[in-house]
């Protein structure tokens, strides 16, 4: 296909916000020109063969003119490529979209424009502020706080903005907010008029400052409110105190590391943005393969020997079925075979690839399958544990000392990978979460042993999703807040939450 450019607007921040149409096109681009106020969760949909170009701007800080930004899409797309130009918000609710959809015309580069959810709307809602009520405002106005410089003079009309009967919302106006609070009461809005000001609306930073149009210029500056912001006059402004919802999340505002392998991370991350939290992707394990993948191999060439099959993770249920893809096999080669996975998780891996577990136990820990599968299988039968090649030891020892001939096969090996940043993203973390005892190792060997990691760890919440992640925090020296009773990312969540609620 020749080139081409989607305009795609990314909304206001939270990821959920943006269009389905706006992800599908992002899941195919081949060059992406992002904006500042994109947010990192909607520029990662974009392929890993992707190129990717920030081109933001920030107040007195661009890392692009404009005219440059609309040059390299066209350059790009007459290269013959897809170009994804991602602008927050709605890049024709003052996103300059109509001048690049203007310059691509010229150009006779084909484009198109996928709408996103402005700012204008978005901030205000997730503030708990409707822009229009019944008894308060039948109509609103959005306008800009940051004309064209270069115009001779200002083309608002004030005194049709200083309308009582409507609600006025304001971007790109914080840094003018007391000259625009001081022309709306010039031409008659009382300064008694509620104001609302949102900053990050949407996002897990979201901060709102409440005032009058004669005190919301201070109460913005001892906020130390910065942009992006929202601005919002009227009436509607003093629904907020009823109608907030947002920010009331005991998860609202907190910075969730996360340190489960990247690749495991996103169904969390996505968790925890929901709720308002600010996921943190700090790694501290990755999944390769093992030492000796024959032993996997070989494994599979004999499967019909073994009556059980044992997967104590999703790591493995993949490696599996990947090793059987390999040789054009698929789940009805364990049609002879019974079944068990250590936790939901492996179970739902499994459902994925067209097979129902057997065993899962209701206490997701080695010992509880170990008991399980003893309670079902006969003496002498051989079970084939499809596991990581580091895991513990004591679900093959309860199997043997029961009677069962067990092979191991280490599927794969956890590693820690390198991270130079890793350091940067604990110190800024309010939240530590652990989902094994290898991430607890990992944690303090990207640190730089127990020493430095227990002080990184100092004044943070630590969360385990178990007591045997739990044992292993406690034994490198770190202090353990909370631990999951059901060992899960829903149970970790769910024990976040009851222990934030306490803290309140």
């Amino acid at each position: 296909m020749a080139g081409r450019v989607a305009l795609i607007g990314a909304g206001p921040g939270d990821p959920g916000l943006l269009t389905l149409r706006g992800a599908r096109l992002l899941r195919e681009a081949e060059v992406l020109l992002y904006d500042a106020l994109a947010s990192d969760a909607i520029v990662a949909l974009a392929p890993q063969t992707c190129e990717r170009i920030y081109v933001g701007k920030r107040a007195g800080d661009h890392a692009m003119p404009q005219d440059a930004i609309e040059a390299l899409a066209i350059a790009k797309a007459r290269a013959g490529r897809f170009v994804v130009r991602l602008k927050g918000g709605d890049p024709f609710v003052f996103g300059r979209g109509g001048e690049e959809a203007e310059a691509f015309r010229d150009a006779g580069v084909p484009f198109e424009i996928v709408p996103g959810i402005s700012s204008a709307l978005a901030a205000p809602a997730y503030a708990g502020i409707p822009v229009t009520h019944r008894d308060f405002a039948a109509s609103f106005t959005v306008v800009t706080g940051h004309e064209d410089p270069a115009k001779p003079a200002s083309t608002l009309d004030w005194e049709r903005l200083a309308d009582p009967t409507r609600t006025l919302v304001i971007l790109m106006g914080t840094g003018n907010l007391r000259k625009i609070a001081a022309r709306l009461v010039e031409h008659g809005l009382a300064a008694t008029t509620p104001v609302a000001v949102v900053q990050d609306g949407t996002r897990p930073t979201q901060r709102t400052v409440l005032g009058t149009l004669a005190t919301i210029a201070q109460a913005v500056a001892d906020a130390n409110v910065g942009s992006p912001a929202v601005i919002v006059v009227g009436e509607v402004a003093r629904l907020r105190e009823r109608l907030h919802w947002f920010d009331t999340s005991p998860f609202f505002g907190k910075r969730v590391a996360i340190t489960r392998a990247g690749e495991q991370s996103e169904s969390f991350a996505r968790a925890l943005l929901e709720r308002g939290a600010e996921p943190v992707i700090a790694s501290t394990i990755a999944v390769v393969a093992p030492d000796d993948p024959d032993i996997a191999e070989k494994a599979i060439e004999v499967l019909p020997s073994f009556a059980w099959l044992i997967f104590t993770s999703r790591n493995g249920v993949d490696a599996f079925f990947a090793r059987l893809a390999a040789r054009n096999l698929d789940a009805r080669v364990l049609g002879h075979m019974k079944v068990a996975a250590i936790g939901e998780r492996s179970a739902e891996r499994l459902q994925t690839y067209g097979v129902v577990a057997d065993v899962v136990p209701e206490t997701f820990v080695a010992e509880a399958v170990a008991e399980a599968v003893i309670e079902r299988a006969k003496p002498g039968e051989r079970v084939l544990l499809y596991r990581a090649q580091e895991a513990r030891d004591v679900l093959p020892r309860r199997l043997e000392a029961a009677g069962l001939s067990v092979t191991i096969a280490p599927a794969y090996k956890t590693i820690v990978p390198r991270d130079p940043g890793f350091a940067e993203k604990i110190a800024g973390a309010d939240v530590l979460t652990f989902t094994s005892a290898s991430t607890v190792r990992g944690f303090t060997e990207l640190l730089g042993g127990a020493k430095p990691a227990v002080a990184a760890a100092t004044g943070k919440c630590i969360a385990c999703i178990g007591p045997i992640t739990e044992e292993a925090a406690r034994a490198s020296g770190l202090h353990v807040d909370v631990v999951a009773s059901r060992y899960t990312t829903a149970g970790l969540l769910h024990a976040l939450g009851a222990h934030f609620s306490q803290s309140r």
